[in-house]
This record gives C-alpha cells, sequence and structure tokens, in this order.
C-alpha cells in the first residue's frame, strides 16, 4: 500500500502545539539534562524498554552519584546497576553505559559525538538514541522515532512502514529539515494523550481532518492500516514497536 496524500506539515504541528499549549512536553530526563549530551545519551539508554517515570528517577539517581564520562567510566559496576534497578535490565544497561563512557573518553576524548554515524557506534546506541542526542543534547536537526511517531506517521499515511527505523529513512526524505526537531515532542505527547495505540481518542484529536485513520474510524468505515481495527492486543503492541516475533533484542 502506498503512503496517502502530502500532509500540510506546518499547519499539522501549528494545530498540535496550539493544543497542547505550546509547553516542554519531554520527558523530564530530557528535559532536565537538555543541553548536556552525555546525560542525554546515558538517560536514552536507560529508558529502553521501560516507563519514562522509571527512566526519570534512575537518571537522577545515577547521575547526583555519576554526572559525566570519567566518573561513570570508574564506577563500581554493582553500584551502577543498584541504581538503575527500576528501569529492568539493569545489568546489561549497567555495562552498556559503562562502556559507553569509556567509549567517549578513549575514542573521542571525553566528548560525545554530534554527528549520527560516530553516535551509532557507541555501544547500545540505535538510531533513536544517536537522534535524541542530536535534537535534545545539541540542538541539531535529527529525527527520534520512537513507537509514538512510527504509529502516527502511519496513521496518517504519511508512511507505511513497519518499524520506527523504516519511519524515520522515509521522514528524513520527505520531511523539510525545519521540523525534524518538533515531530517528537509533539508527536509523542500526542500518541501518549490522544492518538494511543489502543482506542484512540479521535472526536477530541485537533488533526482528524487530516488523518485518513481518524476520518474512517468516524465514519465507521475499516481503517487503512489494519493494526488500528478491533484485534488481539498482542500482535498490535508488536507491529506498532517494529518487534520481531522472537523477542529478539535491539537498540534504540
Amino acid at each position: 500500500m502506498s503512503a496517502g496524500p502530502p500532509i500540510h506539515w506546518e499547519k499539522l504541528l501549528d494545530r498540535l502545539s496550539r493544543f497542547y499549549g505550546r509547553g516542554d512536553w519531554r520527558v523530564p530526563y530530557l528535559r532536565d539534562h537538555a543541553e548536556n549530551p552525555f546525560q542525554v545519551l546515558i538517560g536514552t539508554i536507560l529508558s529502553q524498554r521501560t516507563k519514562d517515570a522509571n527512566t526519570d528517577a534512575a537518571s537522577a539517581k545515577l547521575f547526583a552519584r555519576f554526572p559525566d564520562a570519567p566518573s561513570l567510566a570508574k564506577a563500581p559496576r554493582r553500584e551502577i546497576e543498584r541504581l538503575i534497578h527500576s528501569t529492568g535490565f539493569y545489568r546489561v544497561k549497567a555495562r552498556k553505559v559503562q562502556e559507553c563512557a569509556r567509549e567517549i573518553l578513549t575514542r573521542f576524548d571525553g566528548k560525545v559525538p554530534n554527528e549520527l554515524e560516530p553516535l551509532l557506534s557507541l555501544p547500545g546506541v540505535g538510531p533513536k538514541t544517536a537522534n535524541c542526542v542530536l535534537v535534545f543534547g545539541y540542538d541539531l536537526p535529527g529525527m527520534p522515532v520512537d513507537t509514538h511517531v512510527h504509529r502516527i506517521s502511519n496513521r496518517l499515511g504519511v508512511v507505511r512502514t513497519r518499524t520506527p527505523e523504516e519511519t524515520e529513512a522515509r521522514l528524513r526524505r520527505l520531511l523539510p529539515q525545519a521540523y525534524w526537531n518538533p515531530i517528537n515532542p509533539l508527536l509523542v505527547q500526542h500518541g501518549q494523550n490522544l492518538c494511543r495505540p489502543r482506542g484512540p481518542r479521535c472526536s477530541e484529536c485537533p488533526i482528524l481532518e487530516m488523518c485518513p485513520t481518524g476520518i474512517a474510524r468516524r465514519d465507521g468505515r475499516p481503517t487503512p492500516r489494519p493494526e488500528d481495527r478491533p484485534g488481539p492486543k498482542r500482535s498490535v503492541r508488536r507491529r506498532e514497536a517494529g518487534r520481531p516475533a522472537s523477542g529478539a533484542r535491539r537498540r534504540a
């Protein structure tokens, strides 16, 4: 299935921005550590496969003890594990964040890279994490695509993709660079509140008439994507997150 008609991005972003009050919707670990690329990097690794509240609490504890690459690189592994325990997979994450800190010191002279490819070469860093560092750590153009951005972009018919990685690649080609940075915080806010994975609140949506999925739901017609139709919750969640059925681990 091909993507839908072109979206008027300025109008869409403006409506979402007005609806959500032009606030700062970044989760606390991004908001409170913005302009500190190292803490954005480590906090985003900790955020993988856990709730925002867990990430916020663990990041605050970790950075209170080990706020930078030199201190985290030398930290006792067991203490790191204890501080980030609430994020889940804490042993794996403790190893990854410490390896990151050490590689930043040895390979990049203690400075977190501000380009995509070097960031992707760090342990535990995938496209979403690398783009978060660019956008929230350096205020550079980036395209962090999580499950919310992936889901909403497909519901809007802008893309027809199966994984967040595919969505990122398509959006980079489709969107003017000026719109890259606002996409993540606006669509994440929208996905958390109205455009939910299950039971989206389309009747309250400020961009309903721009959304083929919302229009179909309003008119009682089948939605363009099978994922958005009533069905087994588990299969929808897997497809939304772009996860393989085997549950294999991925880098965010």
